[in-house]
């Protein structure tokens, strides 16, 4: 079994909205990854979305655009991103899954293998240049719901398990100054994070190491439209 990334799908099969008004670049970017995917995925894989699904504002239409992805092999693993506003409450969201290869986590767990997998969506964090004052509530509040996620996680956890910690935004600034989500990562033996949410050009590397943990940028623009195969993908560490 071998785990794989990517993220910021941002589908839009019932709503107008392509994403090449982002530029040319962005032109048939599902065809692309589903190429990629299918030329890499294995059934006993596990493929982690770190949010930004899709562009849709109803369940129905959120759930139509993961149908997209019942045909590709592998086991999903989803968390909610920023735009992800289709994602209206945790039960109905897996209700609605279309097969039981897709996994939803919101401040919880899930265990696959020899991986423990957790997750929640994350907020900018200080360091950020996006970030301000009007922030603190927000991102604080998230790391109290990573605090759920890392108990929800032990319980699954035994001797040589590797945790993955699946977060939206970014768990730091672009100097990788150590933030509440960080501590807690690193407090929590987490193996490796993957996270999503930067787009265009970036300061962000892909694949980044601090403090024994790697950290892996996984928006689908950064990776060429492919997905990053986790601990093996190629790309070098900063």
């Amino acid at each position: 079994m071998r785990l794989f990334a990517v993220s910021d799908l941002h589908l839009s099969g019932r709503v107008n909205k392509p994403m090449n008004v982002f530029g040319n670049h962005w032109t048939g970017h599902f065809e692309r990854i589903k190429t990629d995917w299918n030329a890499k995925v294995r059934e006993d894989d596990v493929v982690l979305i770190a949010g930004d699904i899709s562009w849709a504002m109803r369940l129905e239409d959120g759930v139509y655009d993961l149908h997209s992805l019942a045909e590709l092999k592998g086991k999903k693993v989803f968390i909610r991103g920023n735009h992800d506003y289709w994602w209206s409450g945790i039960q109905k969201v897996r209700d609605s899954a279309p097969d039981d290869t897709f996994y939803f986590l919101q401040n919880d767990a899930v265990k696959i293998g020899n991986y423990v997998i957790c997750g929640s969506r994350g907020w900018t964090c200080p360091g950020s240049t996006d970030y301000t004052d009007h922030d603190e509530k927000l991102y604080k509040r998230e790391a109290e719901r990573f605090k759920l996620c890392f108990q929800a996680a032990k319980k699954l956890q035994t001797e040589g398990d590797k945790l993955i910690v699946m977060i939206h935004y970014p768990p730091f600034g672009v100097r990788r100054e150590d933030t509440l989500f960080t501590r807690m990562f690193e407090e929590n033996g987490a193996d490796m994070v993957v996270y999503g949410h930067i787009h265009s050009f970036s300061y962000y590397k892909l694949k980044t190491t601090k403090n024994d943990i790697i950290y892996y940028l996984t928006a689908c623009d950064q990776l060429g439209f492919r997905l990053a195969l986790l601990e093996d993908d190629g790309i070098g560490e900063s």
